[in-house]
């Protein structure tokens, strides 16, 4: 067919490529992006033109040491009292012992918010426990409630890292070793917290004899207390999360006592 030319039209000629359409611009909350769509040179921060993720963390590490060496008729435990959150010290008096019964003495650390949750929670069913039985918790009691307590919530669990310290039921000194989710066992000794690397080994040196060929001796409250002074000084040197002060309790059958012994400040 032939083609006939009217001015600017060439009528019956094939249909030329159609300049291109510049895209949409992309809506946010803040509106269509601004510039020019056409260029694919620009900037792109991550605010207004692209879809991003945001993260929340429900945990909160808050630092922390705790000890705790058992004895023959007593048990000491010990735990720093600095608070902190990454790089800031949020609190330099923040105890990490928390006084169960008159046996036994629960040091946690990891997040404050968890750990006053959970300790909140052993109160509250050990209250229950007196009222039914009239009577209170052994040591070895509360350390089955906590690992119960700990297996409930083992799909998310409490953010605390724990060690029980008491007496049991022949008046020697106990101590019971947690994980996340409540396995636990009676240790001679146990360490949690961000300093636990550094007073295991120590402990394993001093207390049990496991890297010594000459006999364990039977120390005194006064031996084990200036071994734990002396490993949370360790401690504090060597993790920016333990410092301030080192909270310590002698638990024996005459009652519970409390020393506070200084560390370093930064």
């Amino acid at each position: 067919m032939a083609a006939y030319a009217f001015g600017e039209y060439n009528v019956g000629a094939p249909a030329t490529a159609q300049p291109s359409v510049p895209p949409l611009p992309i809506w946010s909350s803040e509106g269509p992006s601004a510039g020019d769509f056409g260029k694919r040179d620009h900037i792109d921060h991550g605010v207004t033109e692209n879809p991003y993720e945001r993260r929340f963390s429900p945990y909160d590490f808050n630092g922390g040491t705790t000890l705790a060496v058992s004895g023959k008729d007593f048990v000491v435990v010990a735990g720093d009292t600095r608070m902190s959150s990454g790089y800031e010290i949020k609190s330099r008096n923040v105890p990490k012992l928390h006084q169960l019964t008159s046996k036994t003495v629960l040091a946690a650390a990891g997040c404050k918010t968890d750990v006053d949750t959970l300790t909140n929670m052993l109160r509250t069913r050990m209250q229950m426990y007196e009222h039914d039985c009239n009577k209170e918790m052994s040591t070895t009691a509360v350390a089955q409630m906590l690992s119960n307590t700990l297996y409930y919530r083992r799909f998310f669990p409490y953010y605390s890292f724990n060690v029980l310290a008491g007496l049991d039921e022949e008046g020697k000194g106990a101590v019971f070793s947690y994980d996340a989710i409540g396995s636990y066992e009676r240790t001679p000794f146990s360490a949690s917290g961000s300093g636990q690397s550094y007073l295991i080994p120590l402990m394993d040196n001093l207390v049990t004899f496991k890297t010594r060929l000459d006999p364990v001796p039977d120390m005194t409250v006064e031996e084990i207390v200036s071994i734990v002074k002396d490993a949370f000084v360790t401690a504090g040197e060597r993790d920016i999360y333990t410092g301030d002060a080192v909270e310590i309790k002698v638990i024996s059958a005459t009652g519970i006592t409390t020393e506070l012994f200084p560390l370093k400040k930064d």
